[in-house]
């Protein structure tokens, strides 16, 4: 148990939230978790639709920390699976095979039945503290951070302003940390807009992360007796196409629906280059890559591009987190370290540990 418990504010409950959050609560801290999104997950994300689920942020993870790894063995089994995937295709514009990558070093691992499947399974002892032995968390979804400030009624804490999905105001006070677990830029903007922690916005300038457009395909008739199988043999595929970098055939995946279904991800720079275009002319542009690349020119019964303003660090903070223990305020994520999901894993753990 801490020795001195600390209410801390973690705000966003993506996997370097969740993690934060759920090690000050073993630590013995009481935290409130704030997530604008109507689940848990962040970039961990899973799309559902009728025809199966699509991993349509981060596709796979590996794992090389210790830590990490003893994290998964002891309480995320239940949802782990390990992604058989041989050959890791590498292709030209046309589709062509430049070079066939050996097979993986490390394990590829997915989450099942979808990527947040292991974030909302490590964030359930947030969510319900009352089923794990009455914890000191909670957790308020659909509740979007507005400002950071001075407790009105004890100025050495903190206290939130936040909206909720239906526009409505709440102000939140008694925290003694806060930890903004955010994309970068909106850790800046809402510092910046809070006129708090100067320090810590310099740091984050140093920061570079790309966007990504990401398209999502479903063939249902392909599943029909008596035709053939639909595209290329591979199940995933990096590209130098010049609109497309990543391929996978989502039912290739351990636990998930057999409908054929892809995740086509854009590159950051045509990412970059047609971030504010309309999003049913990304989707047809996308298309037109994804049957270049892989000879499937069927119209999908399903088709819908989302966009990832922050999705892919390509100049991370050199760190695991940033804290600055006399203002009581941290920030952490994946771009502190990279953009692999045990970066974000990583950055969470740490920047609780700074605070326990």
């Amino acid at each position: 148990m801490a020795s001195v418990p600390l209410h801390v504010a973690v705000v966003g409950g993506g996997m370097a939230g969740v993690v934060c959050a759920r090690t000050l609560v073993q630590a013995g801290h009481r935290v409130t978790l704030f997530e604008k999104s109507h689940e848990f997950g962040g970039r961990m994300a899973t799309r559902r639709t009728e025809f199966g689920g699509f991993d349509h942020g981060a596709q796979y993870f590996t794992v090389r920390d210790a830590r990490f790894e003893t994290a998964l063995r002891s309480n995320a089994t239940a949802v782990v699976r390990p992604w058989a995937v041989s050959t890791v295709r590498v292709l030209d514009e046309l589709g062509r095979v430049l070079a066939s990558a050996p097979p993986p070093t490390e394990p590829h691992f997915v989450a099942s039945p979808g990527m947040s499947a292991l974030v909302n399974l490590w964030a359930q002892p947030l969510a319900h503290p009352e089923l794990h032995g009455g914890l000191l968390a909670r957790t308020l979804l659909d509740t979007f951070v507005t400002r950071v400030e001075r407790d009105a009624l004890h100025p050495e804490q903190w206290q939130l302003r936040a909206e909720d999905a239906q526009g409505g105001q709440q102000v939140l006070g008694g925290f003694d940390r806060v930890v903004l677990a955010l994309p970068h830029p909106q850790i800046h903007d809402l510092l910046l807009g809070s006129g708090l922690a100067p320090d810590l916005r310099q740091a984050l300038t140093s920061v570079h992360v790309a966007p990504c457009w990401t398209l999502m395909v479903a063939y249902p008739q392909a599943m029909q007796p008596g035709l053939p199988h639909l595209g290329p043999q591979w199940n995933a595929a990096r590209s130098t196409h010049h609109r497309i970098s990543w391929l996978a055939r989502e039912s290739s995946k351990p636990g998930r629906d057999p409908i054929e279904r892809w995740t086509i991800q854009a590159s950051p720079a045509w990412s970059a280059k047609h971030l504010e275009d309309d999003a049913e002319r990304v989707k047809a542009k996308l298309l037109k890559g994804f049957a270049e690349i892989t000879g499937i020119r069927a119209t999908p019964t399903h088709a819908v591009a989302h966009r990832w303003r922050f999705a892919q660090t390509q100049t991370p903070l050199g760190a695991s987190h940033l804290y600055d223990k006399a203002l009581g305020m941290g920030a952490c994520g994946d771009w502190c370290l990279g953009h692999r999901v045990e970066d974000a894993f990583i950055s969470g753990l740490e920047m609780a540990l700074a605070i326990a």
